[in-house]
């Protein structure tokens, strides 16, 4: 089977995804002709591709939503056995050098999380990966508390960046957007600036969602 192509509007990307539902992990890596990684605990983020091109959602899309011509990004979202979100979800990197945009409607993150479409995926370690099924989707678009929340949230992250503040800027920052490290190991490095003003290097770090917003997101969805 062949990737399918971009879809031509949203109603035609819900149909699709509707179709992914039940799907396991194996089945639909074998209708896209995709190896499944040796060890799936260190290939974080290979599901979420996988569902990426069974969607049509090309491999260049780090600087944008990964379907641009409709303005969606797409989020795999793995759940527990209680059905609830696992881990913190990745959104886009975050420099630290002062390319960060003043304003939150300017930024990487509000351009990947304007409007989600989220997979659901079985993550329980007890379930083979392979086994894995996708479940229901839907489409998001932050309303006005959730806005001013990440909002805010990216306001207190970007006066730690640009005051060199980066001692200070670890997970506990934002109640709902989050800034962690993202390299595959520790000597990786990338700039940024001290507290004196002055070029330096530190470790590259992500924005994230943290996992209790996307309980509430995945709550509210399905007690409709």
């Amino acid at each position: 089977m062949q990737p399918p192509p971009l879809p031509a509007n949203i109603q035609a990307l819900q149909t699709n995804a509707r179709s992914l539902v039940g799907r396991s992990v194996g089945e639909l890596a074998r209708e896209l002709n995709q190896q499944p990684p040796d060890q799936p605990t260190r290939a974080k983020g290979w599901t979420g591709r996988l569902i990426e091109i069974a969607l049509g959602a090309p491999a260049d899309a780090a600087a944008g939503p990964d379907l641009a011509h409709l303005g969606i990004e797409l989020k795999s979202l793995p759940l527990d056995r209680s059905g609830k979100p696992k881990e913190s979800t990745w959104v886009c990197m975050a420099p630290m050098d002062g390319r960060l945009p003043p304003l939150w409607r300017d930024s990487p993150p509000w351009h990947k999380l304007c409007h989600v479409l989220w997979i659901p995926i079985q993550a329980e370690p007890s379930i083979p990966f392979l086994d894995r099924r996708i479940g229901v989707p839907f489409l998001w678009r932050p309303d006005t508390e959730e806005e001013a929340e990440l909002a805010a949230d990216y306001a207190a992250i970007l006066e730690l960046i640009a005051h060199g503040e980066l001692a200070h800027l670890d997970a506990r920052v934002g109640k709902a957007l989050q800034v962690r490290p993202k390299a595959a190991d520790g000597s990786q490095t990338t700039l940024s600036w001290d507290g004196d003003g002055c070029l330096t290097t530190t470790r590259p770090r992500g924005f994230y969602l943290r996992r209790g917003f996307t309980t509430r997101l995945l709550d509210r969805q399905f007690a409709r």
